[in-house]
């Protein structure tokens, strides 16, 4: 019996085998190609500690960022009917829905929760892009709907993240009329007179875009995010012109006054926290003095 070639060479092999080191340890930057430590990167907020990139984050990752303490609750709200169209491609919608919810844990592709944020209370909707590309669905006008009267009644500001590339196409004019479901719903709160703000994740496009996403009362987006209606490309081709390289980017709106600022992952929580206290203070800072007329 070799000892050498029968037992130190096994153990020693089992040690530094793959199976023993999980694939998802590091993270390869898509801007500086930089790979990351999954811990590093988790710790800075799922930003690229080499170039400041801002990488997407999902739905639940948002609320915990964004409540006091990473404690919310989350809204029920019905989903409605799970294939209404029937549709089938290359696979059917009932079977994408069942990947999705099993990859995502989440049951649609927006979380609707309230907590405190800063001591204030806030009702929050983020978009999770995981989830069929965060598209909107009948189940999304439900959660705006239900975020929207649970802020009424509570008395609280709507905070709404979207991230998403439009309309489900699954789902057909059924999710398009959500545009107006959810408009409808968002001028409920205005109405109510309590702020709407509205923090526009990488990417926002098509039917979330051209409805509740551009109507916030305060408008931020993050760095380098991608905002618009229809892609780069279609616009590019039909226009037949050659567009800006930071076009549909967020800095690219912000100097053109389509948002109103762009904020650092960072700097988003103190910053969101910062508006909501001015917006909600409705007595002046100082004594009003009365103009009188001659």
């Amino acid at each position: 019996m070799n000892w050498l070639r029968d037992f130190v060479k096994p153990k020693i092999r089992a040690l530094v085998s793959k199976k023993n080191v999980p694939d998802d340890l590091w993270t390869k930057c898509s801007n500086c190609e930089q790979m990351i430590f999954h811990r590093e990167l988790a710790s800075n907020l799922q930003v690229c500690p080499h170039c400041s990139y801002h990488m997407r984050m999902n739905a639940t990752s948002r609320l915990q960022m964004l409540f006091d303490n990473a404690e919310y609750r989350i809204i029920e709200f019905p989903t409605g009917l799970a294939d209404p169209l029937k549709f089938k491609d290359t696979k059917k919608y009932t079977d994408r829905l069942k990947e999705n919810r099993a990859k995502t844990n989440n049951q649609d592709a927006i979380i609707a929760a309230h907590g405190k944020m800063g001591g204030v209370g806030v009702v929050i909707a983020a978009f999770d892009f995981d989830f069929m590309g965060g598209s909107m669905s009948i189940a999304t006008g439900e959660a705006l709907l239900s975020a929207s009267r649970l802020a009424i009644l509570q008395q609280a500001p709507l905070i709404v993240i979207p991230a998403s590339g439009g309309a489900r196409m699954q789902e057909g004019i059924l999710s398009l009329m959500q545009m107006a479901r959810t408009v409808a719903a968002i001028q409920e709160v205005k109405e109510a007179g309590l702020p709407y703000i509205v923090l526009l994740a990488d990417p926002t496009y098509g039917g979330v875009s051209a409805s509740f996403a551009m109507l916030g009362d305060i408008a931020i987006s993050e760095p380098g995010a991608m905002i618009g209606f229809a892609g780069r490309r279609v616009i590019q081709e039909t226009i037949r012109e050659k567009l800006p390289n930071d076009f549909q980017k967020a800095e690219y709106l912000l100097d053109h006054g389509m948002i109103d600022m762009v904020v650092t992952r960072r700097e988003l929580r103190p910053m969101m926290i910062k508006i909501l206290s001015l917006l909600q203070n409705k007595t002046p800072s100082a004594q009003v003095l009365a103009i009188k007329k001659k």
